[in-house]
């Protein structure tokens, strides 16, 4: 079991550590009081549903009890838990600006006001500074920098990057409420009116013969696949943990099942964590 600890100041990103986290498959606490974590670490380790990666966020809104957490942390280490302190900052300067933009009320009531409030704070969290595995300073970090900094930090490299949905949908029974892509193929010539074809599917292979016959059912197939080759590494630089691509035709049993098919077999081919979904495929039987 992994347990992570996420700590820091105020407004330093924790919300979006969490996200990220969450979608990496953790099971996330949020102000976890730090004399419960020994406990909860027992409780993790021993019940039946198997956790695998636990992370607990602590701060400064369980007030004094801040400074218990180094102490709960060694507690743990001495029963034999292996644990990463993560610790979040950012620049006095930066921390106004935020508190500002979304007048969010500071945890630490300072009668100084907010810069004060935020030093105030820094100077509680020093000893956990200096205690942490990892330091993120996210002053100049956009979110979609800080995402690529946690992967660097949290990924297993044996997980695929990002899980990818394949959809093949039939308009009349209405677009899927999920998709990220969709792609009309409606505009290519239709099995369903071939007598020997009609009862069949996209996952037969005359009827993908048959749709592919056509030089421009080839020409879109190969600028989908190249444009879907570009787009999925830039969604996995922004953070995104699945796309849903959506190809639609009139029923959805032909034309969007071969092209999901082929876009799906591309996919694959190139190392992608692929899950093929045929929704209206038993449709209109």
């Amino acid at each position: 079991m992994q347990f992570t600890v996420v700590t820091g100041l105020s407004g330093s990103g924790k919300t979006q550590v969490v996200r990220y986290l969450e979608d990496m498959g953790y099971f996330c606490i949020d102000n976890l009081p730090p004399a419960l974590i020994p406990q909860f670490a027992e409780m993790f380790v021993s019940v039946n549903v198997k956790y695998e990666k636990v992370a607990f966020v602590i701060d400064t809104r369980v007030g004094d009890m801040i400074n218990e957490l180094l102490d709960n942390l060694n507690i743990i280490k001495e029963n034999g838990y292996k644990y990463k302190l993560l610790f979040m900052q950012a620049s006095d300067e930066v921390l106004v600006k935020r508190y500002k933009e979304t007048r969010r009320t500071h945890p630490i009531k300072d009668e100084n006001g907010l810069l004060s409030s935020i030093q105030s704070e820094r100077q509680m969290l020093e000893r956990l500074y200096y205690a942490a595995d990892v330091v993120i300073d996210t002053s100049d970090l956009s979110v979609n920098g800080l995402f690529a900094k946690l992967g660097e930090i949290f990924s297993d490299n044996d997980a695929p990057e990002m899980a990818i949905n394949v959809v093949a949908f039939g308009f009349k029974y209405g677009m899927p409420a999920d998709a990220d892509l969709v792609f009309d193929v409606r505009c290519f010539p239709n099995p369903f009116y071939v007598d020997e074809l009609k009862q069949k599917t996209g996952n037969d292979k005359d009827v993908q013969e048959y749709v592919l016959s056509n030089s421009k059912s080839v020409e879109f197939l190969s600028k989908l696949e190249d444009m879907v080759a570009m787009l999925m590494p830039l969604y996995i630089e922004e953070g995104k943990a699945s796309t849903t691509i959506a190809i639609g035709c009139t029923g959805g049993k032909h034309r969007s099942v071969t092209f999901a098919n082929k876009l799906g077999d591309k996919l694959k081919s190139e190392g992608y964590d692929v899950n093929m979904i045929y929704r209206d495929i038993e449709k209109g039987r």
